[in-house]
């Protein structure tokens, strides 16, 4: 059964994604969009062979900024909008969730839904460790969403209620150690510069709050914390609480090379590239 829904998918290089992302979409959604920032591979070669799926090149600045061009710009025949990535896969629940929703009736307070994403790490599901349940908001009326404007680590934001939904989406992370290292690194330059840089949002981010009941705002709020502990101790308290309070350790040894990599690796290379970033600053001043 099809949903009353339009599906945005970004996509780049993905070949090795895009079918098993489309497969998990195609007849859910009522139509789909995929947003190319210039593929060279055969992402837009298998996405030919699949009928009624509208592809559109728009060069890429960074995922913030494409989303949003996405939301404002593309000519969506239905009220709602779900957004995707080409490694995530919907799941059986949450389609029947969601056409549940559907079926029932949405109420005009209700314009988005939250759903969690189900990690996959070199082929197991990251269950431990606090990586589960992680809530997004996936799927909102149009007019009523915007994603973040941030360089990493960027949420949609919803205007109004939000509720979750009970079914998952399963994210794929990696395809390699290699993959998973590179993009890493990547992306710990873009979260070192935020830092470093201070940048004053406003309203462009979710606020953090943990007294609210919306579970982005209240992880916000914990990083906002964690942002406050000095450079370099601050993953090693991060990853002791994800690892060892959290139960990481039940992850097996998949998890302890994720929650090690992801919990530790990845901030204590975000620390060390802040630090650089203010050890070129004091030698610019000294000149």
């Amino acid at each position: 059964m099809t949903a009353p829904i339009s599906a945005v998918i970004l996509t780049y290089n993905e070949e090795n994604n895009i079918k098993d992302c489309i497969d998990s979409v195609y007849g859910f959604a009522e139509e789909i969009f995929i947003v190319d920032s210039g593929s060279t591979d055969r992402t837009l070669t298998i996405l030919a062979q699949y009928e009624n799926i509208k592809v559109i090149n728009h060069p890429f600045e960074n995922y913030s900024q494409q989303r949003n061009w996405a939301i404002s710009n593309l000519p969506f025949s239905t009220e709602w909008i779900l957004n995707i990535d080409a490694d995530h896969r919907l799941t059986p629940e949450f389609k029947q969730n969601v056409l549940q929703h559907f079926q029932i009736g949405i109420s005009q307070d209700t314009n988005g839904f939250l759903a969690s994403r189900k990690t996959m790490f070199m082929g197991k599901w990251i269950k431990y460790g606090g990586h589960y349940p992680t809530y997004h908001a996936v799927l909102f009326r149009k007019g009523f969403g915007q994603c973040e404007d941030k360089l990493y680590d960027q949420h949609f934001k919803v205007e109004g209620q939000a509720i979750k939904l009970k079914g998952d989406i399963i994210d794929l992370i990696t395809e390699s150690l290699s993959t998973f290292t590179l993009r890493h690194d990547k992306w710990s330059n873009l979260e070192a510069w935020e830092q470093f840089s201070q940048t004053n949002y406003n309203d462009r981010v979710i606020k953090g709050s943990l007294s609210t009941g919306n579970p982005i705002a209240q992880r916000r709020m914990l990083k906002n914390i964690y942002q406050k502990f000095p450079l370099f101790v601050r993953p090693f308290i991060y990853f002791f609480i994800r690892y060892f309070l959290r139960l990481g350790f039940l992850d097996g040894t998949r998890g302890l090379i994720f929650h090690f990599l992801q919990c530790f690796w990845f901030r204590f290379l975000i620390d060390a590239k802040i630090y650089e970033l203010k050890q070129r600053q004091h030698e610019q001043s000294a000149d």
